[in-house]
Order: C-alpha cells, then sequence, then structure tokens
C-alpha cells in the first residue's frame, strides 16, 4: 500500500496531558486554595486512581451505575463532562465548585504539551505532501490546543467523537476522517496509542500503527518511526 495521509489521535500520541498534581494544584490556586502538608499530593493520587483527568490514567474500577455513561462518554459534551466529573466526585474536595473547575482545567491550552517530536513530524509529512488528520474520542473542541502550540497549520482536518456522535473504535469516524483528506481507507495510516480504539481502524482496511502512551521526557522520539513507513510505502 501507498500511505497518501495520516490519521493521527490527540491524547497520548501528539500531546500529553500534565501530570494530576499539576493539575490539581493549578487549580487550587486559582481558587486560593492552600492545603497542609501532603494534603494536595493525597488528593492527586486518588484523583488518578478514580481516573479523573481526561487524557491521563483510567480509573482503575468505574462504579457500576457509571459504567454505561463511561463507555459512551466520548458521543457527546454532556456526557464527557459528566463522566469526568462524575468520577472526581468520588474524592472529596474542599469545596464542590472545584470539580468543575478542575473539568474546565483539562480543557485549556496550557494543560496539554505536544511530545518532543510532534511539530517536526507534522513539519515532515507536510513537506512530503501527505496530508493529516486529528482523529480524538473527545467531548470538546481540541482546535485551541493546536493553535496555542502553533500546531494549527499543521493539521488539515478534525474528527472528534463529541461532533459526529462516532467514538473509536467505529469504523465510521476513521472513514470520515479519509473522507476529510480525501483519501481511500487502504491509502491511510492511524496512529494512536490504543490498541483497542485506534486500531478499529484496521476494520476499514487502514494501516495502523501504535506508540506508547508516555510521559514526555520518556518518548522524545516516538513518532519519527512513522515517517519511515510513510517513505517505505512510496
Amino acid at each position: 500500500m501507498v500511505i497518501r495521509g495520516v490519521l493521527f489521535d490527540f491524547s497520548g500520541t501528539l500531546l500529553r496531558v500534565e501530570p494530576t498534581a499539576h493539575w490539581l494544584r493549578a487549580v487550587l490556586d486559582e481558587a486560593g486554595i492552600a492545603l497542609p502538608g501532603g494534603e494536595s499530593a493525597r488528593l492527586a493520587a486518588e484523583l488518578e486512581e478514580a481516573g479523573a483527568l481526561p487524557g491521563g490514567a483510567s480509573p482503575r474500577t468505574v462504579p457500576a451505575g457509571l459504567r454505561e455513561l463511561w463507555r459512551e462518554r466520548d458521543r457527546s459534551a454532556e456526557r464527557h463532562r459528566a463522566a469526568y466529573t462524575a468520577l472526581a466526585r468520588r474524592v472529596p474536595l474542599p469545596r464542590p465548585e472545584l470539580y468543575d473547575a478542575l473539568y474546565e482545567r483539562h480543557m485549556r491550552p496550557e494543560a496539554w504539551h505536544p511530545y518532543p517530536d510532534t511539530a517536526d513530524v507534522l513539519d515532515a509529512l507536510r513537506d512530503r505532501g501527505v496530508p493529516v488528520a486529528v482523529v480524538s474520542n473527545i467531548g470538546w473542541d481540541l482546535r485551541p490546543v493546536f493553535r496555542a502550540h502553533g500546531l494549527d497549520h499543521r493539521v488539515d482536518a478534525y474528527v472528534l467523537s463529541f461532533e459526529h456522535g462516532l467514538q473509536k473504535p467505529e469504523p465510521g469516524i476513521f472513514e470520515l476522517a479519509c473522507r476529510a483528506l480525501g483519501v481511500e481507507p487502504g491509502e491511510a495510516l492511524m496512529v494512536g496509542d490504543s490498541r483497542h480504539a485506534d486500531g478499529g481502524a484496521a476494520a476499514l482496511g487502514c494501516a495502523v500503527h501504535l506508540v506508547d502512551h508516555l510521559p514526555r521526557d520518556r518518548r522524545p522520539d516516538g513518532l519519527r518511526p512513522v515517517l519511515d513507513l510513510v517513505d517505505r510505502t512510496g
């Protein structure tokens, strides 16, 4: 096959969300809340175990009453917010308004940081004439994040689950992305960090390349093999 278009996942693939402790500290600081001793670290650990940070660690367990909402969370903005704030509420915080503040914080550009090789790999694909789409299971508009980090001009299309009522691994979301790039599924490469979600593109005929969802300092060049795959098929 010849790769004529590349589809990228967002979180854990192109960008990484801030650590849970930073996420909580930013919200506490904005609220003017100072916690004693290791209280902030304890709450951050409990929020991480609950899976309350979108783009962060998955929940250790999902309560029975939330399981259906959790499975469908990426189909709409309302479900996404409801699912993650419900998980956060499993952790007692000093003020009730902090749960919504935490959710709002994770949508801000400063909560996200590109992997070290993201811009270079996207530039190299553009130089090769290979269009790029971002295909994300998400409940909010990530375009401002790409603009803030100077990446928006490197992306040709965004296919976001909440805007279409589709979520990976459903083939339809990958089909929309291929159509947006003007390529056939058999000419597309899906790059992501989830074998289950991103691997769903294979059912449509796309090639799939998986990367490790690691902290930025532990994955300085995890995207560069994408260029080798494109060059090998060109």
